[in-house]
């Protein structure tokens, strides 16, 4: 039996809160505070393995920066429990957990953040909720053809960042 395939996805943070950097700084971070359902539910879809792009939100230029792979499957976050958090939630419990998030690592450093105007002028982006509506969502499934495609057009090879 072999291997499953990653499934690819996008990652939103600003990257003045929290960037690329200081995800190569760190090495592993928790990826919390997501308080959407749609959100949540890719969260809880994504498996070890499963390679990301880090997009910079809210910044200039918006766009891809890197590459992350989930280092750990959908866990509680721990945030919705701690009342001095912006992301409590009163309603959730430990029993019966409402939030999740997964552990992320880096993987590749754009070697410079490829703009959403870019992405937007790649054919295989232009079915993309990012690229036709700017979707909000902070987690966003990304299919194979378009992965590739940011990379291509970020100038990194795809065996580089994960052999196929």
């Amino acid at each position: 039996m072999s291997p499953t395939p990653p499934r690819f996805w996008l990652l939103k943070s600003e990257p003045d809160v929290f960037g690329y950097s200081d995800l190569v700084r760190v090495g592993r971070e928790p990826w919390n505070g997501v308080r959407n359902y749609q959100a949540r539910n890719f969260l809880r879809a994504m498996r070890a393995g499963d390679l990301c792009l880090f997009y910079h939100s809210n910044a200039r230029p918006s766009g891809v920066a890197g590459v992350a792979r989930v280092v750990r499957e959908a866990y509680p976050d721990n945030l919705q429990f701690d009342p001095e958090s912006p992301y409590f939630d009163p309603t959730s419990t430990p029993e019966d957990p409402r939030w999740s998030m997964v552990d992320v690592a880096p993987v590749r450093a754009f070697p410079a953040v490829l703009p959403l105007a870019v992405l937007r002028t790649l054919p295989e982006w232009q079915d993309s909720p990012l690229t036709r509506q700017g979707s909000r969502l902070s987690v966003l499934p990304v299919t194979p053809e378009q992965f590739r495609a940011a990379l291509e057009a970020a100038g990194i090879d795809l065996p580089a960042v994960h052999p196929v």
